[in-house]
């Protein structure tokens, strides 16, 4: 299975750190080498735009996981934005700073690869949020804590 992974499920795992978690970042690694957890340069932009401390070294150190969009990628961010609705997951405040928002791009990499997006948000009715963008297309969605659970991964 492969997980896309947003920024805040990495910054979730900040207080994972690897001198006290070794086993957490054993099996994270390997399920990045197996190629199972992605994510997208956008999200590696809003990790750098925040707080400097391992996650953000980790992230540096396995760029490899946080690729360009490709064209199948960007046509589904704008399949995305063709629903005015769903515009409002840039706001006017990343707009105005110029902000990297990685939400719709974490989204199409999922659904083009068939993954599975982790993110910490939550539904929202008629939100504008990760998880109902998921659900109005058809992509699984989970937070840091199902993939722990449905991966076995216990400490």
């Amino acid at each position: 299975m492969i997980y896309v992974f947003d920024s805040n499920s990495f910054s979730e795992m900040s207080p994972y750190f690897p001198d006290i978690f070794p086993a957490f970042w054993a099996k994270f690694e390997l399920a990045l080498a197996n190629g199972e957890i992605l994510s997208t340069r956008e999200v590696l932009l809003e990790l750098t735009d925040g707080p400097q401390n391992h996650i953000l070294e980790w992230c540096n150190n396995n760029k490899s996981i946080f690729e360009v969009p490709n064209n199948a990628e960007l046509e589904f961010v704008n399949k995305i934005f063709s629903i005015n609705h769903f515009r409002q997951l840039i706001s006017n405040k990343s707009i105005l700073r110029g902000t990297p928002v990685a939400d719709p791009f974490v989204i199409a990499r999922a659904a083009i690869l068939s993954g599975t997006v982790v993110s910490e948000e939550s539904y929202k009715p008629n939100a504008s949020k990760i998880p109902n963008l998921c659900q109005h297309f058809g992509i699984r969605c989970i937070k840091l804590g199902d993939f722990l659970r449905e991966n076995g991964w216990a400490f």
